[in-house]
C-alpha cells in the first residue's frame, strides 16, 4: 500500500511536471525546493523525493550539488525527440485501430469539432485535445512500452512548442482529422501513413517558422 509520503510525492510530481509542460516554469528556471512545497502545503521530503524523480527523467538539470533548474529543450532536442516519434508512433496507430472504440472515436471528433468551430481557441484548449489524441493512441496500441516512450518523446515537444514556436489558432486539426478518419476505417497501414505524415508536417511547420 502506499504511503502518505508516497502519496504526496506523486502529487507534487504531477503538479510540477504539469508547471513544466504549460511553460509555468520555462525552461531555465532555478527550482527553489522549500517554495514548492510551502505553495503546496507539504514538507520538503515528499517534494524532494518528486523533483528526484524529475530529474532522473530528464526534465530538471543539476546546476549544483543543490540547487536544480528546468531543462531548456533545444531544437536539436526537439528534432531528436521527433525523430523518436517518427518510427514508434505510427506502429502505435497501427495497433490501435484493433482497440479503438465508438467512443473513443466520438469523444475526439468532439473536441475536433469545437476547436474548428471556435475562432480563437485557447492554447489549453489546442493541448487538451492534442494530449487526448496522441494519449489514447499509446493506450490503445496495448504496448504499455510503446506508450511510455511515446509520452516521454511527447514531454519533449510539447516542451520545447508551447515555449519557443508562437501559438497558432488551430495547429494540426486536419492531420488529426486524417488520423481520426484512418482510425475509423480499421485499416492499419491507412492509420500508420497518416500518423507519420502528421510528424512529418509537424517538422516541416517547425524549421519553416524557426
Amino acid at each position: 500500500m502506499e504511503s502518505e509520503t508516497e502519496k504526496l510525492a506523486d502529487n507534487a510530481y504531477r503538479t510540477v511536471l504539469n508547471r513544466i509542460l504549460s511553460h509555468e516554469l520555462p525552461g531555465g528556471s532555478v527550482i527553489q525546493e522549500r517554495k514548492l512545497a510551502e505553495s503546496m502545503g507539504i514538507s520538503r521530503t515528499p517534494m524532494r523525493d518528486a523533483l528526484g524523480r524529475l530529474e532522473g527523467e530528464g526534465l530538471l538539470v543539476r546546476l549544483t550539488q543543490r540547487l536544480l533548474a528546468v531543462r531548456v529543450i533545444t531544437l536539436q532536442d526537439y528534432l531528436h525527440s521527433l525523430d523518436v516519434r517518427a518510427m514508434i508512433e505510427p506502429q502505435a496507430a497501427a495497433l490501435a485501430v484493433r482497440q479503438v472504440t465508438p467512443d473513443d472515436l466520438a469523444d475526439l471528433e468532439s473536441r475536433l469539432a469545437a476547436l474548428e468551430h471556435t475562432e480563437q481557441p485557447s492554447p489549453d484548449m489546442h493541448w487538451a485535445c492534442d494530449d487526448r489524441l496522441h494519449e489514447m493512441i499509446a493506450e490503445r496500441s496495448g504496448n504499455p512500452f510503446l506508450a511510455k516512450m511515446i509520452r516521454d518523446m511527447r514531454r519533449y515537444t510539447k516542451i520545447f512548442e508551447r515555449q519557443t514556436v508562437p501559438m497558432r489558432y488551430k495547429p494540426g486539426v486536419e492531420d488529426h482529422r486524417r488520423i481520426l478518419s484512418a482510425l475509423a476505417s480499421r485499416k492499419p497501414d491507412k492509420a500508420r501513413d497518416a500518423m507519420a505524415e502528421h510528424i512529418r508536417q509537424v517538422r516541416k511547420r517547425i524549421l519553416d517558422g524557426y
